[in-house]
């Protein structure tokens, strides 16, 4: 008889299906759920029973466990790394930011006495978790496997969930009839996002090493682990360009650059508009108004709001608390990352105003940019 499959996102009784889900790893068995890469088989390594079908599922005879290669561990969130690591520094804790959740499996080092004290709490063998003195955490941007795992006390371990094809090429009825009495439930959720492996960073002091080239390559982690600044308004057309323009000038003139050096120092300012009709040029009254503080919004094109954006951004500030919900709403996550440009309030569309009133704002929003900037504001 085939691995009971469930077309998660058409039942009408999801939480129902992931609470099942959580029961079933709870309680030793093996649940195949998808990410954003491939279809895994996940499985709580502190249980004999999940451990030993989860070596065979990766042709390890449990004779030879010992001697493998340590499981890769499966967070639901970033903050639960730390269940399994030392101290981390900034830059590890930019790459935990920038990247998680994500296809990126990140590989740190771990000391010994840390080592020792997981594994005793955990009631597992070191060697189920750490390689040696590393480990291998992956944080996957997927809902169902955040769902389940999240809500599952204890080590979640996830190897490949089945063979024919590959993993690109996986399929729902093909892995329910090879995965027959190998797991316990599979979760089928549809084609995953990029139907490749994950890449993984070996985590340096104050660098990295990709080990294996998956879904992001160096381009892309470069450009993820930029300084993103995001100003939200509206329309992208008044506010939140203009904010936009004066923290590109305030910050060359911090770092004694010109603007455009400030791209290639890893700083990226940013803005969009949660209504905004995308390509529409500035104001022409935010134009000048920027101009007489020495800023230049002329080539501004307007953007919409996105989850990617969002995702991309360091800090958030927003002009109003509405546009502090819309990014919420988008990103319940960057509830951490996002505020109130003005802490006292909301910030007035000045749409329809005339010179002046522009002019004001320019000032008003140099003020507020200069004082969040001495904030902390990860540079």
């Amino acid at each position: 008889m085939a691995a009971p499959l469930v077309h998660i996102f058409d039942v009408g009784d999801y939480d129902t299906q992931v609470r099942r889900g959580r029961d079933l790893l709870a309680g030793g068995g093996v649940v195949v759920l998808p990410t954003e890469t491939v279809y895994g088989a996940a499985g709580l390594i502190n249980s004999p029973a999940a451990k030993a079908r989860l070596n065979a599922l990766r042709g390890v005879e449990e004779r030879d466990a010992p001697a493998q290669k340590a499981f890769t561990i499966h967070v639901a969130h970033r903050d639960d790394a730390r269940n399994y690591l030392g101290p981390l520094n900034e830059f590890a804790e930019r790459l935990l930011r920038k990247l998680w959740p994500g296809p990126v499996g990140l590989m740190f080092d771990v000391p010994a006495d840390r080592r020792r004290e997981v594994a005793t709490k955990l009631s597992v063998a070191e060697s189920d978790v750490y390689d040696g003195d590393s480990i291998i955490l992956r944080c996957p941007d997927h809902i169902v496997t955040t769902d389940v795992i999240g809500g599952v006390q204890g080590p979640i371990a996830m190897t490949l969930a089945g063979t024919s094809g590959g993993a690109a090429a996986w399929s729902p009825g093909d892995m329910a009839g090879e995965l027959e009495g190998k797991v316990d439930l599979i979760f089928d959720a549809g084609p995953t996002r990029y139907s490749k492996p994950s890449t993984i960073l070996k985590v340096l002091p104050e660098t990295y090493q990709i080990v294996r080239q998956g879904v992001y390559d160096e381009r892309i982690i470069q450009r993820l682990l930029r300084t993103t600044i995001l100003f939200v308004c509206s329309g992208n057309t008044c506010r939140s360009p203009m904010a936009e323009a004066i923290t590109r000038r305030v910050l060359a003139e911090k770092l004694h650059v010109p603007e455009p050096e400030l791209e290639k120092k890893g700083i990226s300012v940013i803005s969009a508009g949660s209504y905004a009709l995308p390509g529409t040029r500035a104001a022409p009254a935010a134009v000048e108004a920027v101009r007489g503080i020495g800023a230049d919004l002329s080539q501004h094109r307007s953007r919409l709001l996105t989850v990617e954006l969002i995702h991309q951004a360091d800090m958030i500030f927003t002009m109003s608390r509405s546009h502090t919900a819309a990014v919420q709403a988008l990103v319940p996550s960057a509830a951490e990352k996002v505020a109130t440009l003005d802490p006292a309030g909301d910030i007035d569309d000045p749409i329809g105003g005339d010179a002046d009133l522009y002019k004001t704002l320019a000032g008003q929003l140099q003020a507020l940019i200069e004082r969040r900037l001495q904030e902390k504001v990860p540079l």
